[in-house]
């Protein structure tokens, strides 16, 4: 057995009776294409449902699974406290899950809660699945705050835990589309925010699951939407299938995109081995990086990659330029795999005798020593791409006025707690929000006094 259906579903609460039944003839498209999802479930008649959805617990390292032998919600929050609606669940298949999930390392598991609620990521699906069908058991997992191919690889295992427990199961994903569609919608305008959900389409309309992973997560951020990660699971249920794809219905009438798809098994094909090519991919970026990269990164790269493969630092040798030995200062060393970070170490002010030694040791301690991640494995060295911040000397100064988030990082210090922040980082675009972040690295609350320095960095890529 697999995963033989999957479906993809939004979660508007006003698509819910009871809850704002006047704008209801806005999304009728929706609405129609979510009952006749809800009868094709009732015609196949699985005896689990797996839905995927954001907007419960969840963690950034860890897919969480609602735990215990049912669960219930109602939509109170909205409005409408009298419609409520439970399941019973699946608890085999929860912890076969769980079991396969974690030899992938993969962290899965429903360990962490009790009592929890259904949220409404996962009741507004089952709201119209309630209306048809009712005899099955759910396995209810949230997003994680982990990269698609995390994502990508919990949906390879829910197929191998559905294949090891025999079950006849099918794949609710929940979510939906870009938040950012009009200026006059609940999240403003966003000029990407059209495109992502037209990459979106694309990719489910032809089954090519490849398209998602090729979508930024800039793109994803400024488009504000909430169902990519539960696609990217709902594709790798189907890594090296066949697929049927049909896009339902799709309208944004509230700035929202809201978009229904049906997703049916065929027969193994091996050219639909995305994750694999996904890591091609992935590889030929970071070569493509690797060949234009300056010097300073080309030394941080040796240095790790020397100390993976052989177990000790490197000789410094004449292939090194002079003027790196020539001064001291603090550097940064930061590590990337794709989009996510997979390692960042350094050093305010210089602690070894040349800006050439501080590079060596802060690459070597960004890959082994940054406790946020597992040491550097030999089989990642081909996807890492690096980057060296050299740091000017710090200086004091008296308010945040004095910053630009895009020239000044910043220190922040509170007695013996200081945290340090880089200049013109991605996602962080006010001085606020560069303070903010500083203080909760050195774990100073709001509200207390600090200390602020600012300093210059020259940035080797």
């Amino acid at each position: 057995m697999s995963i033989e259906r999957a479906y993809l579903m939004p979660h508007p609460p006003l698509a819910v009776a009871g809850i704002g039944d006047a704008e209801k003839t806005e999304i009728g498209r929706t609405l129609a294409a979510c009952d006749e999802v809800a009868q094709e479930i009732a015609s196949f008649a699985p005896e689990t449902i797996i839905f995927i959805a954001p907007h419960g617990t969840a963690y950034a390292d860890y897919f969480h699974v609602i735990p215990g032998l049912g669960a219930s919600g109602d939509f109170s929050r909205f409005g409408a406290p009298q419609v409520q609606l439970s399941v019973d669940m699946d608890i085999e298949l929860v912890d076969t899950i769980a079991e396969i999930a974690t030899v992938a390392d993969i962290p899965t598991g429903a360990g962490y809660e009790r009592g929890e609620a259904l949220a409404h990521g996962v009741m507004v699906p089952l709201s119209f699945i309630d209306q048809r069908y009712r005899d099955f058991k759910a396995v209810c997992i949230s997003q994680s705050g982990m990269d698609p191919v995390a994502h990508y690889r919990l949906g390879q295992c829910l197929t191998e835990a559905v294949a090891r427990t025999g079950r006849r199961a099918i794949l609710v994903a929940s979510g939906d589309l870009s938040h950012r569609l009009s200026a006059d919608g609940p999240y403003g305008y966003d000029p990407d925010a059209p495109y992502f959900d037209k990459k979106v389409l694309l990719a489910l309309e032809s089954g090519n699951f490849f398209k998602l992973f090729k979508i930024s997560a800039k793109a994803r951020e400024r488009a504000g939407e909430c169902g990519y990660r539960s696609l990217v699971v709902l594709a790798g249920c189907f890594d090296r299938r066949e697929v049927n794809s049909a896009v339902l219905s799709y309208e944004y009438p509230f700035g929202v995109g809201y978009a229904v798809a049906r997703f049916i098994e065929g027969g193994p094909d091996e050219s639909r081995a995305f994750l694999a090519q996904h890591d091609e991919w992935q590889a030929t970026v970071a070569a493509d990086e690797a060949a234009t990269e300056d010097d300073y990164c080309k030394l941080a790269r040796r240095s790790l990659e020397h100390m993976v493969r052989y177990g000790r630092h490197m000789k410094l040798d004449d292939t090194v330029p002079p003027e790196m030995f020539e001064k001291r200062a603090g550097v940064f060393v930061s590590l990337h795999k794709g989009e996510q970070l997979r390692g960042c170490i350094g050093t305010i002010a210089p602690t070894t005798e040349s800006v050439a030694h501080e590079i060596v040791h802060n690459a070597i301690s960004a890959g082994f020593n940054d406790t946020r991640f597992k040491p550097v494995h030999a089989s990642e060295l081909p996807y890492l791409v690096y980057k060296v911040d050299v740091l000017s000397p710090p200086e004091k100064i008296d308010s945040a006025d004095q910053l630009d988030v895009k020239r000044y990082g910043v220190i922040v210090s509170n007695g013996a707690q200081r945290g340090l922040l880089l200049p013109d980082l991605e996602g962080i675009d006010t001085v606020e929000e560069q303070i903010a972040v500083a203080r909760a690295k050195a774990g100073i609350p709001a509200g207390e006094p600090v200390k602020l320095q600012r300093f210059e960095v020259i940035r080797h890529v």
